[in-house]
């Protein structure tokens, strides 16, 4: 029986132009709103020439000179605690005509703060960071704003401030490749000269130019975009990605009529939803050092997440008809491929891929960082983004195409009833974090025991179609089976383990002992899969008997604690693992879902 007139008058206002962009306006206040990064007026940047000329394919020496407040600090390039922020000297915006070399920091010394049990290296009151400035092959002849950035974390006598930026903007004309390098750039390093001293493994240079990142720096525009997508390509891989593959399969298999072209243009759409949201997501992270997933900590994101579940599983039990209005379809001569659902539909999954994370995530947004190109970086994410989208595209015209089956018309509609009631797993599935937590872990396997009586005792759509009835009796009693053993309480090896605490991670190196920080998040699948199959692993347990571990729980943002540990030691995404050794040094960071042989020899190679 069809829901009652309120819920179709419901999805008539939800469908409206008006509705609809304000609604997508409210998500991207949702994407674009990150934790505020601003820290006090702490020190004056400034060049010390504001304007210099350079020949296309040449090098020149730029400094910038750094007078610090009162009583104020800030960490130098090498500031030996993992968790400081480590002075670096970029260009911002410059759109990968010109490059920085060679960059010397002053000489560094150490200080006492009180927060600190040991000495912090940090650098004078006043100093200079000079480098080589170089001016790629390419770069046509012109006048160009060139801004110097340095990256910094100040600290006073009781507290460091979030890390923040100072720039000053160079103005550099380029000529032609037989330009004269400028007399006066001669004496620039006598200025600087006993201040400065080299430092090759500039953070911002070794991240930029190693591995892969070094190709992307140094190939051109198409080949960068290639190996980025081949790297979205690869998040397929990870655990992170289960959710979106029931969702696509419900969604496409009972939205489109089965023809193959607007099953594509469905598709496509569909994707580039979910690129739209996750290149957003990373670019800002990126630049901001926000948390990345970071949406899925925030309880109206979860709650609007689990309500578009609900609203599209009850289209799918014949509540109201998802699709365009009628003069709407008016305008697109006939079109009925609801090309606004897919788009919200994939936007929605980009916050759901958030969590998609690991090295190559974490890395790009390092070096769109250091790049500081927003433009290029929004580029860079919306192809990796696109490589991880590609294969839901045809997967969605693969479950579109359910519909020319033989019969199909016979038992559609419970396929649809079964599709509703994935949706409604993916509603409870990303609802979980808001429940208490002794109930999180049982409630989608209460609901499947539900579901599967609906299935089975109520639901009689297809079941005249012989074979569809078995199969639909044969899925059910497989689900109830893995619900009932979900029910059974888990062994989670975090459990066992203590939330993380300033005194006792003091405590932990004080004793010279190794110390595992375990970052992970309940709404994280790679973190489940880490805690099932990783951590409770006895071969894993064993190596981590020698470590002091402590965990981090970014389930939800009004946990502060977390939140501030996760700041203090730079980390942008879950799961995120520590390890550090007994001199008090980070010896490994592990980022994303790795199995119980790689987490053992890791582990092993920490002394």
């Amino acid at each position: 029986m069809p829901c009652p007139t309120l819920t179709m008058e419901l999805a008539r206002i939800l469908l409206k132009p008006r509705f609809f962009s304000c609604a997508l306006l409210l998500v991207s206040a949702l994407i674009f709103t990150g934790p505020a990064n601003a820290a006090p007026d702490v020190l004056t940047a400034k060049a010390l020439r504001s304007s210099i000329e350079i020949s296309a394919g040449g090098r020149t020496e730029v400094a910038l000179a750094v007078e610090m407040a009162d009583n104020w600090h800030i960490h130098s390039n090498k500031p030996g605690e993992s968790h400081f922020v480590a002075a670096a000297l970029h260009l911002a915006d410059h759109r990968g005509m010109f490059a920085l070399e060679n960059i010397f920091y002053p000489e560094a010394k150490e200080h006492d703060f009180a927060f600190s049990d040991k000495p912090v290296s940090v650098f004078g009151k006043s100093f200079f960071i000079s480098a080589t400035l170089a001016a790629r092959n390419s770069v046509t002849a012109g006048t160009y704003d060139v801004p110097l950035e340095l990256v910094f974390q100040a600290c006073s006598e009781s507290a460091c401030a979030a890390p923040a930026r100072a720039r000053d903007v160079i103005t550099v004309k380029v000529t032609g490749p037989s330009a004269a390098r400028n007399p006066e750039q001669q004496g620039l390093d006598a200025d600087v000269a006993g201040n400065t001293k080299k430092d090759p493994a500039d953070s911002s240079a070794a991240m930029a130019g190693s591995g892969i990142f070094a190709d992307i720096a140094s190939a051109g525009l198409a080949v960068s975009l290639l190996l980025v997508f081949a790297g979205g390509l690869g998040l397929n891989l990870t655990p992170c990605v289960y959710p979106i593959i029931p969702i696509t399969i419900s969604y496409f298999g009972a939205q489109s009529e089965g023809r193959t072209f607007s099953l594509f243009i469905l598709g496509l759409v569909y994707v580039l939803g979910m690129a739209m949201t996750y290149s957003a997501i990373g670019i800002i992270s990126a630049f901001s050092g926000a948390f990345f997933g970071g949406l899925l900590q925030q309880p109206a994101v979860i709650a609007a997440i689990a309500g578009i579940f609900i609203f599209l599983a009850l289209g799918m039990f014949g509540c109201y008809n998802f699709k365009l209005p009628d003069r709407w379809v008016a305008r697109a001569s006939g079109s009925r491929t609801g090309l606004f659902g897919a788009l919200l539909m994939g936007l929605t999954m980009g916050i759901i891929a958030a969590p998609c994370i690991g090295p190559f995530v974490l890395g790009l947004m390092a070096y769109v960082a250091a790049v500081g190109d927003p433009f290029y970086g929004f580029l860079l994410f919306f192809f990796l983004s696109l490589g991880l989208g590609v294969p839901y595209l045809f997967l969605a015209v693969f479950a579109g195409k359910i519909r020319q089956l033989p019969r199909s018309g016979v038992w559609m509609e419970g396929v649809r009833h079964i599709f509703g009631l994935i949706l409604l797993a993916m509603a409870v599935y990303f609802a979980a974090p808001l429940l208490p937590p002794i109930t999180r872990e049982y409630a989608l396997p209460v609901f499947g025991i539900f579901a599967c009586g609906y299935l089975l005792f109520f639901d009689r759509a297809g079941n005249s179609a012989v074979v569809f009835r078995r199969l639909k009796t044969g899925l059910a009693v497989l689900v109830l089976g893995f619900s009932l053993l979900g029910l059974i309480p888990p062994e989670s090896a975090k459990d066992q383990w203590p939330a993380f605490s300033e005194p006792a991670f003091r405590q932990a190196l004080a004793n010279e002992g190794k110390v595992i920080m375990v970052f992970h998040a309940d709404w994280c699948l790679p973190c489940r899969e880490m805690d099932k199959q990783t951590f409770s692993d006895p071969r894993v347990q064993e190596a981590m008997d020698d470590f002091r571990v402590f965990e981090i729980d970014l389930t939800s943002a009004e946990n502060r604690q977390a939140r501030k540990t996760s700041r203090n030691f730079n980390v942008q995404g879950v799961p995120t693992v520590l390890i550090i050794d007994d001199t008090g040094q980070e010896a490994d960071r592990i980022t994303g879902f790795i199995d119980p042989d790689e987490m053992i020899q890791r582990l092993s190679r920490v002394h």
